[in-house]
């Protein structure tokens, strides 16, 4: 009998440690009904049997209540949310900045206002609140050109430092999920409850997922692993760790692709193998590397483009003319690496060159073809010669030669003449004024490398807008992704400093990478880079020691097919109006050499301070189509400076509004998602009351029974 009572007492106990420990459960349940990342915890009762005799009852797991699958959709979906998520304050900044196109600031506004001064200078080209007017609203063109950059290089760096951010926040939550492993596999072990641990850790993943794309499997031990979806390891036996370093300053250059960006490494070597910045899917990490790589940069490609065809179609008409009566003075903006031997050749037309007195009556006239003894001579040749011409003809001091910069300069060094060039359609005086057509042969091997309008214009000897930027950066039009090399060529590759660095060879068919790691395996002192431009890319090359660049490809059209030219891409950031006309407006061109066949003995050039001829085409040029290239994902237009300017603001702000309308949907998605995992793991006070009643009553009853045996055994022992 004894032995019997003390199973029913043993048995009664079991009751007792079961239903108390499933009473701890529901009191935790309750206690965390509000605590983000708690799962219920549901108990397991089961029938204890000893040598095939029943012994009460033991609690056989603490489970979660948790759907794995639909977590996995959450946290998918996580990952979606957060790669939008993240860029919604950028975009609402950058609309700050653009503004609408009606909007007194904006830049197309600004355009409009430009091209109102012009046309007034066309009704009054010699007063002086005319020629203040046009330099003030280029000035503001140029400003806020420069204005805009420096914002989203701003935004660039900001962004790229929330990256390191967030690589440091990725690190914690790699090596959080790894210390949770280890106690969960050795709480397992042991058969300890590691429900707890699971729910930190379950939030730890939460968190990751909304930082980076991942994927995760679980082990049997209880482990998790846990990797991107592009299968680099991140949580294993061993934790990885990632690295980034952010960018101390960034510009329009400033390019991952060009290395200028640290990548995002996977592990202890920081090399291109281990570089996941190309391979992310998701995240907010992969929502700021697209913001800083693509959306940003392809913005500032398309401000880079308006700067650089505003720059160079003004310019050329600028070049036209002269401010009356003529200069006396002129320094150009083309830059000469080898102008001992670099050819420019007459393809057309020809250009006289006049020099006129204060009156703005001819002095002096011949033509470039005729100073030459043909159509064709060296750059330095051509310089000499005008030279000779104009100290022969009342300039005795006069000097013409390109610098150690690189650049045509021209001075007088007389008050008494002033200098004019007129491009021809032919060498005879009084031909119809028209752009000649120059070519130039970078190292004169009888192919050219580059075809300009205009003699002015070739050496930038008038320009209005000027950049002030080294030629040690060349780009191609933006690209197809699937570009392939046209045709067979020979690059060579020539420098301000040791001239021929040497040569690089382009098969037909090849690849943009594969040119480019051809170029840099040649290891000649340049390095090239496929950048990311819209849907495309662009081949860049940049001298690695900052010298002046020229290519000259030995055959074939290279730069053509590949639309290569000093790189655009920083021309917004510096572009202003030329400093000597800033402080003298009255430098602006508006009028050009005339010709007058009543004057002198055959007929004369003259100029007047009247003449409004190159104001008036300055005008036409702002208000008149103007052919823009691919840049930054807007398509080749061909259109006018206000529609390109507004199509730029409004590219923008559709890319603002369709984030917010992914963010919208993405957000509904996900908040139904969560609910629904919320419903399933989340707390619900009603049951667990009712699970806290069904546990008291059982302890209740498991009490009752021992204190009959307690009475029992004190019978007994009465009775003894």
């Amino acid at each position: 009998m004894a032995g019997s009572i003390t199973l029913a007492l043993q048995t009664a106990r079991s009751g007792l440690l079961a239903n108390q420990q499933a009473l701890d459960a529901v009191a935790n349940n309750i206690s965390n009904v509000n605590s983000a990342g708690y799962s219920r915890k549901v108990v397991n009762l089961e029938a204890r049997v000893v040598s095939a005799t029943g012994a009460g009852v033991q609690i056989s797991a603490i489970n979660r209540k948790i759907d794995e699958g639909l977590l996995k959709s959450m946290r998918q979906e996580f990952s979606s949310l957060e790669e939008i998520s993240v860029q919604e304050n950028y975009y609402a900044r950058l609309q700050e900045m653009f503004g609408s196109p009606e909007g007194n600031t904006s830049i197309s506004h600004i355009m409009t206002e430009f091209a109102n001064a012009l046309e007034s200078l066309t009704l009054n080209p010699d007063k002086t609140l005319e020629q203040n007017e046009v330099i003030r609203w280029g000035r503001q063109i140029t400003q806020s050109l420069q204005q805009m950059t420096t914002t989203i290089q701003d935004l660039r760096q900001q962004v790229d430092k929330q990256i390191a951010d967030q690589v440091t926040e990725i690190n914690d939550l790699i090596s959080q999920i790894g210390n949770l492993n280890d106690k969960i596999v050795r709480n397992d072990a042991i058969t300890l409850d590691s429900t707890d641990l699971r729910d930190q850790r379950d939030s730890a993943i939460d968190t990751l997922s909304k930082l980076v794309d991942i994927s995760y499997f679980f082990r049997g031990d209880g482990d998790v692993i846990v990797f991107t979806t592009a299968g680099r390891t991140l949580v294993d036996n061993i934790p990885s760790t990632l690295t980034h370093s952010a960018a101390s300053s960034v510009s329009s250059t400033t390019t991952h692709a060009e290395g200028d960006f640290g990548g995002i490494f996977v592990g202890s070597t920081a090399d291109a193998t281990n570089d996941i910045t190309n391979e992310l899917r998701g995240g907010s990490l992969k929502g700021l590397v697209e913001l800083r790589d693509d959306v940003m940069t392809d913005l500032q490609s398309q401000i880079d483009e308006l700067a650089a065809e505003l720059r160079d179609t003004i310019n050329q008409v600028h070049n036209r003319g002269f401010a009356f009566p003529g200069s006396q003075e002129m320094n150009g903006t083309r830059i000469f690496t080898q102008s001992a031997t670099s050819t420019m050749t007459f393809s057309s037309g020809d250009t006289t060159m006049v020099l006129f007195d204060s009156n703005g009556d001819q002095q002096a006239v011949t033509t470039i073809q005729t100073l030459i003894g043909g159509a064709s001579d060296s750059v330095n040749d051509v310089a000499t010669a005008m030279q000779t011409w104009l100290q022969a003809n009342g300039a005795g001091t006069a000097t013409v030669a390109v610098g150690s910069d690189g650049k045509l300069a021209i001075s007088l060094n007389t008050t008494t003449l002033n200098l004019a060039f007129r491009d021809e359609t032919a060498t005879a005086s009084g031909n119809t004024h028209s752009d000649a057509t120059i070519t130039y042969d970078v190292d004169a091997d009888g192919t050219a490398e580059e075809t300009v309008s205009g003699f002015a214009n070739f050496f930038g000897l008038n320009d209005f807008f000027v950049d002030g930027l080294n030629s040690n950066v060349y780009e191609s039009n933006a690209l197809a992704s699937t570009f392939a090399a046209p045709n067979s060529d020979t690059l060579e590759f020539i420098d301000s400093n040791a001239g021929s660095l040497g040569t690089v060879a382009v098969t037909a068919g090849q690849s943009l990478s594969t040119i480019v790691s051809n170029i840099n395996a040649a290891n000649l002192g340049v390095t090239a880079a496929q950048v990311p431009d819209g849907s495309g890319f662009r081949l860049r090359i940049s001298h690695d020691s900052g010298y002046d660049l020229e290519i000259a490809p030995t055959s074939g059209n290279f730069l053509g097919d590949y639309g290569m030219h000093v790189a655009d891409v920083r021309v917004a950031s510096t572009l202003d109006v030329r400093s000597d006309i800033i402080d003298d407006p009255s430098l602006v061109s508006r009028g050009a050499a005339q010709w007058n066949a009543s004057l002198g003995a055959s007929g004369e050039y003259f100029t007047s301070a009247g003449d409004d001829t190159i104001a008036k085409a300055l005008g036409d040029v702002m208000t008149t189509t103007n052919a823009f290239d691919s840049a930054g994902g807007l398509a080749s237009l061909t259109t006018t400076f206000y529609d390109y300017s507004s199509a730029i603001i409004g590219r923008s702000a559709s890319l603002a509004d369709t984030n917010d309308s992914n963010l919208e949907y993405r957000q509904n998605l996900a908040d139904s998602l969560e609910y629904k995992s919320n419903t399933i793991r989340g707390v619900n006070l009603d049951e667990e009351m009712a699970q806290l009643i069904l546990y008291e009553q059982a302890y209740a009853a498991s009490a009752r029974v021992i204190s009959v045996i307690q009475d029992i055994l004190d019978a007994l022992e009465r009775a003894l």
